[in-house]
């Protein structure tokens, strides 16, 4: 060992004397023991220059990683709001990653499935009927001409003295097949209810069994018609039977299209006539028919594609019987409507900064693993969210290094962020590195 080895030598352990912790005992007698140590470790390992040269640039152990991904607290379950007079029965499509497989059933329900009076509903049927025998190219086509003789104009007084909703039908009119069911759909105009039955099928007679054997060929057990109106309570029918009703008339592009519509003008016959249905475009709502026979049976017949923030819209199919009036079961509709559009909600999944591990190091050094951004996830009701956590061996231990991702799941949608390191892992001190050969590589 040259002179200048020497003094390099000398001069790095008077550096680790003035780092080392102090020795126990006297000062003179304890930096004495420590000195002697030292010469006995570098005696043993060869030379002092080797031992300090090897200890001050052997690889350090891995640092330990721990983490887990960060828990997400159970929602709330959805409340759906629904009447408890009458009867309610509601569909879903759309949704079946959130609310389950068999949504487009009979999803919610209130009041039991019972035949009650369905009252202008039944002028859905009637309507159907009528297509399946007389079909329009599209909704836009007008059809065959009706000519409107004596005996339909006389329909106008026989209904006016019943008070059924009536529209003007002046003798010798003529007016479109379409226009004809627009009026019958639209305001529910009884007379041209029955005009339009006897001139599909002959007589209104010979049209409700035809609409009898159409009930049975679409498995519609459960309904009763008598007559082209609904305005006989015998006319009768259960939710479940409605909801697959509603069905068929939305997949008819011609009544959906006019039960989609607010106003018609047919200046042949009634003039403008306007969709008793109030609630078009409200939640959705686009269809189908309303219908009551007094108080305390007012029925809606609904479909709404309601958008729920997350996904396409959801195409609901229901039916609301037994209302007390109008009104109320307008609200009855909506409420229900605006509870299913509220189970579905934000989430917040993770807020930034959050730790979610450490990193630690055998010289006692640590650092923070947190998430690098806040992330939120739209969710339906109390599904469960899942966290997946994937961090990788970080490059250079820096702070703010990206050493992996969060992935949050519910149903069908994911989101995800980035974690980091928050800290900084300090290299340890030579003096610890002379004292802890074993944990060097």
């Amino acid at each position: 060992m040259g002179e200048a080895q020497r003094v390099d030598d000398l001069t790095t352990f008077a550096d680790l004397l003035d780092d080392a912790p102090a020795a126990s005992g006297s000062g003179r007698a304890g930096k004495i023991a420590l000195i002697v140590f030292l010469v006995l470790v570098l005696a043993t390992l060869g030379a002092g220059g080797g031992y300090v040269w090897w200890a001050s640039a052997a690889p350090l152990g891995v640092p330990v990683v721990t983490s887990e991904p960060p828990a997400v607290p159970a929602s709330e379950p959805a409340a759906i709001r629904l009447p408890t007079t009458g009867s309610m029965l509601v569909s879903v499509s759309g949704g079946e990653a959130y609310l389950g497989p068999d949504a487009s059933g009979a999803w919610v329900s209130s009041g039991g499935d019972e035949p009650r009076p369905i009252a202008s509903i039944a002028k859905l049927v009637t309507a159907l009927v009528v297509l399946d025998r007389h079909p329009l190219a599209s909704p836009d086509d007008p059809g065959p001409t009706l000519t409107f003789g004596e005996a339909d104009a006389d329909l106008y007084d026989e209904f006016y003295v019943r008070g059924v909703t009536i529209a003007r039908m002046p003798e010798g009119a003529q007016v479109s097949l379409h226009d004809a069911l627009a009026t019958m759909l639209l305001p529910s105009a009884s007379n041209y209810a029955v005009a339009v039955a006897r001139w599909g099928f002959g007589s209104e007679s010979a049209y409700v069994n035809a609409a009898r054997s159409w009930l049975d060929a679409n498995g519609l057990s459960s309904t009763r018609i008598m007559d082209a109106t609904g305005i006989d309570e015998r006319n009768t029918s259960t939710p479940s039977d409605l909801l697959a009703l509603g069905k068929i008339a939305a997949a008819n592009p011609v009544v959906a299209a006019i039960t989609g519509t607010s106003s018609i003008s047919v200046p042949a016959g009634p003039g403008t006539v306007t969709n008793t249905n109030g609630l078009l475009g409200v939640e959705g709502i686009d269809g189908l028919k309303t219908g009551n026979l007094g108080e305390g049976s007012f029925n809606l017949l609904f479909t709404s594609d309601l958008d729920v923030g997350i996904g396409a819209p959801l195409r609901i199919t229901g039916v609301r019987l037994g209302g007390t009036t109008h009104d109320s079961t307008d609200q009855d509709v909506v409420t229900l409507l605006q509870s299913i559009r509220a189970g579905f909600h934000e989430v917040p999944v993770g807020s930034v900064g959050a730790p979610i591990g450490e990193i630690t190091t055998a010289w006692g050094s640590r650092a923070d693993i947190i998430l690098a951004r806040g992330a939120s996830l739209m969710t339906w009701s109390d599904t469960p969210v899942t966290a997946t956590l994937d961090v990788r061996t970080p490059e250079t231990y820096a702070d703010g290094e990206t050493v992996g991702t969060v992935t949050w799941t519910a149903g069908p949608h994911t989101t995800s962020a980035e974690v980091a390191i928050s800290g900084v892992i300090e290299e340890p001190s030579l003096w610890w590195r002379l004292t802890h050969p074993g944990e060097l590589g």
